[in-house]
């Protein structure tokens, strides 16, 4: 049988156990039945071998087996698929409520938009009648008054008037259609705006409701009332695991053991589910109180702008105004993302009433007679001690516990089971008991288990495939199971509520090792690049005349209008110095002059001239002392 053969086979499977438990009195959805299908169908009970071809007698008989499970009265398992089943079509997260919310708000305005951007209007009663789609377009839009309330009407006029008067329909007829879309979004938004700060002044604001006061006043209550049904829920989840754990110890039959795990499996979904609530409540709450500071702070911002000025220029207020306008939409999305919230919780209630309506106070007081009631806090608060921590053994040289002082994320581990022990749901037949992560955490198969005590961790890591193995086979017995503990890597048929929604989400693995390495540079010094050398002589002398230039001069400042009173100016100069000039000096050394006299050259009475030198030259000292 091919592919598309097998799917149709399905889909007349499902329509016909709708059909069935239709004309039996009880309506029950195509998901729901879906869900049921898969759940018969690995069920090792039904003996479905999904290895072959459905016959025509496993056909009938898979769907007499669904439409009795559809159709049992008092049945908590049945009552948790269908609790799963409505969250799973009916939540989701903030983001793509907000986006679904606004599609669909478009697609209830496309035809009034459509009117208007397609009109014709040529006469002067077809534009005043275009003129007033707009106006109750624009009231449609903000949601702030209904366009049949004339007081409404008159205000929002007026503020159209203000921004967008009746003699500009002309240029607007000759805009694209796209355009006129676009404009319609601004004038709409610049409106809201001007009514917002009407009314905030006391000039305006027919039909505009305080919500940042309904929702200071809804959120508080709507926490008060998630938190009372889950201490509720808890509290039920504490008797129902107090009896669990007395009868494994005294092996009694009452009440019934399967019933009171099928009870404790929907306190489970139903407390799990409450927990996501709440946490969308208090986001709501931090998106609240933001918004009303934005708020606060445009407010004060238009209010100077404008104060008792005659005549603003708009690019000052438009932006302002529009600004509202968007905080004030952000009031209006958590208002309906808080009604859903409270619907949704309202909702969930009918399927928690079976265990109530079969395991009642009546019946349970005389058990619960001398027993302890432990929440899970208190359990966990038992075995947070250093005693209760899985000490390395011998054995365990496979495996890898992680504590917080050894994984930096350790908080973010993707824990399995949602966080409750896997030994306890093996061992004692679907016990859903909450694990404590600083027992240790087990890392098996890139997977994370946490446990109630040291010494069931112990046991689980002594041979891990075993009791998985045996949890798979718990959840097939009970197939809400699936969902809960987000088995769906065991049972890819079937999608959790938590995953499908996040596109992109990954699991985070714990930093605990990590590979490094480190490569030795070749020049592990950096080279001496000086950016201001230069080879060339001339070059140099001309940066050398420009310096000294620069000495010689004082650097001036001016101070505008714009900049007084502003900034400090600074000036920076080079002060004169003391400098010395050197002239040359004239010095001289006193030598001997020398003195030669030739005597004889006269003649004498002799015949011959015989010519001698006489040398008359003084010595320095005596040349001095002569001349003193």
């Amino acid at each position: 049988m091919s592919r598309a053969q097998a799917e149709s086979v399905i889909k007349n499977i499902i329509r016909e156990i709708a059909q069935e438990c239709a004309v039996k009195g009880q309506a029950v959805s195509e998901t729901l039945v879906a869900f049921m299908v898969k759940a018969v169908v690995l069920d090792p009970d039904n003996q479905f071998n999904v290895e072959r071809t459905l016959t025509k007698d496993d056909v009938q008989k898979l769907i007499k087996t669904c439409v009795d499970r559809l159709l049992m009265s008092a049945s908590p398992s049945l009552d948790t698929i269908k609790m799963q089943v409505y969250f799973d079509m009916n939540y989701t997260n903030r983001n793509e409520f907000l986006e679904e919310h606004k599609r669909v708000l478009e697609s209830r305005l496309q035809p009034v938009m459509r009117e208007i951007t397609d009109s014709r209007a040529r006469t002067r009663e077809e534009l005043e009648g275009l003129y007033r789609k707009i106006v109750s377009c624009v009231l449609l839009r903000s949601g702030l008054g209904s366009p049949t309330d004339i007081s409404v009407v008159r205000e929002a006029t007026a503020a159209l008037q203000s921004v967008f008067p009746q003699t500009e329909l002309g240029t607007f007829m000759s805009l694209t259609k796209r355009d006129k879309e676009r404009q319609l979004r601004e004038l709409t938004q610049i409106v809201t705006g001007i009514r917002l700060f009407n009314k905030e002044c006391g000039k305006g604001g027919e039909g505009i409701d305080n919500l940042p006061s309904i929702l200071n006043e809804a959120i508080p209550s709507a926490t008060m009332n998630i938190e009372n049904e889950l201490n509720n829920t808890r509290l039920f989840i504490s008797r129902y695991t107090a009896l669990i754990e007395r009868q494994n110890a005294e092996l009694l039959e009452e009440p019934e053991p399967d019933m009171l795990r099928q009870a404790v499996i929907n306190c489970r979904q139903h407390e799990a589910f409450l927990k996501v609530l709440l946490n969308d409540v208090v986001v709501a709450t931090d998106q609240v109180n933001t918004l009303e500071r934005d708020l606060r702070s445009v407010l004060i911002q238009l209010q100077n702008t404008i104060q008792s000025k005659t005549a603003v220029p708009t690019n000052q207020v438009y932006p302002k105004f529009i600004s509202l306008a968007k905080i004030w939409t952000g009031f209006q999305d958590e208002m309906v993302l808080l009604s859903v919230i409270s619907n949704i919780q309202a909702n969930l209630e009918p399927f928690t009433r079976s265990h109530k309506e079969v395991l009642q106070d009546s019946v349970l007081q005389p058990l619960l007679t001398g027993l302890i009631l432990r929440t899970d806090e208190e359990r966990i608060a038992e075995t947070s001690g250093l005693d209760g921590r899985v000490e390395h053994a011998p054995h365990f040289k496979n495996l890898e516990f992680l504590f917080p002082e050894t994984t930096r994320n350790f908080s973010q581990l993707p824990l399995q089971y949602k966080g409750f022990c896997g030994y306890s749901i093996a061992v004692h037949d679907r016990l859903l008991l909450p694990g404590n992560p600083l027992v240790g955490v087990l890392r098996y198969k890139d997977h994370f288990f946490c446990f109630t005590s040291k010494e069931a961790a112990v046991k689980f890591a002594a041979d891990p495939d075993r009791y998985i193995a045996h949890i798979a086979e718990a959840a097939k017995r009970s197939p809400e199971l699936i969902q809960l503990l987000e088995l769906h890597m065991q049972f890819s048929t079937i999608t959790p509520y938590g995953k499908s929604a996040e596109p992109g989400h990954m699991i985070e693995k714990p930093l605990t090792k990590r590979d490094s390495g480190i490569q030795t540079e070749v020049h592990p010094i950096e080279s001496n690049i000086d950016p201001d050398y230069e080879w060339n002589e001339w070059e140099m002398r001309r940066k050398a005349i420009k310096l000294a230039n620069l000495r010689t001069r004082i650097t001036h400042s001016v101070q505008t209008d714009g900049s007084n009173f502003r900034r400090n100016n600074a000036t920076q100069i080079y002060l004169p110095k003391t400098q010395d000039t050197q002239t040359k000096r004239e010095k001289g050394t006193s030598v001997p002059k020398p003195s030669v006299f030739i005597a004889g050259l006269r003649g004498c009475k002799s015949q011959t001239t015989e010519a001698y030198k006489v040398d008359l030259t003084l010595d320095v000292n005596t040349h001095n002392d002569i001349c003193d």
